[in-house]
C-alpha cells in the first residue's frame, strides 16, 4: 500500500478499510500484484492448483479495481450487481472506478459479504 502513488493514497486506504471492515474474516496479503483478500484453489492457465484472492484492491494507471472472484450460479457477481453499483466499470469479477464517490458502497458491501458465502472460499 505503501507504494500507491500519494493522489491515490486516500482512496486506496479507504477502500482497505472498507474492506477489511465489511468481511473481516478475510485475511489480507500481497498477491499478485494487488492487495488480496481471503483465498480459495484455483487453477491457473498452467494447470497448477494455487490459492487465489477472493478479493483483491489494485491501484491501476487510471483507475482503482476491485476484484471480487466469486460466482452467483453461473454468473460473476461483479456483473450481476453492475447495474447497481454505480458509475463503475465492471468485466466478470473486475469493478473500476476513479474515485468513491462514483461507487455505491451499500451495493460493494452486499457483493462482498455475498462473495464469502460461496461454498469453499475462506
Amino acid at each position: 500500500l505503501a507504494a500507491v502513488p500519494e493522489e491515490r493514497q486516500e482512496l486506496i486506504n479507504s477502500l482497505d478499510s472498507f474492506i477489511k471492515k465489511t468481511v473481516p474474516g478475510l485475511e489480507r496479503y500481497f498477491a499478485y500484484n494487488r492487495v488480496g483478500y481471503g483465498k480459495f484453489k484455483y487453477v491457473d492457465y498452467k494447470k497448477d492448483i494455487i490459492d487465489w484472492p477472493i478479493v483483491a484492491l489494485a491501484n491501476q494507471k487510471n483507475y482503482v479495481s476491485v476484484y471480487v472472484c466469486a460466482l452467483d450460479g453461473n454468473e460473476y457477481l461483479a456483473e450481476k450487481f453492475k447495474e447497481k453499483l454505480g458509475k463503475v466499470s465492471v468485466g466478470k469479477s473486475c469493478i473500476r472506478f476513479k474515485k468513491i464517490e462514483d461507487i455505491n458502497l451499500d451495493v460493494l458491501k452486499e457483493v462482498l459479504v455475498t462473495a464469502v458465502k460461496q461454498p469453499g472460499l475462506r
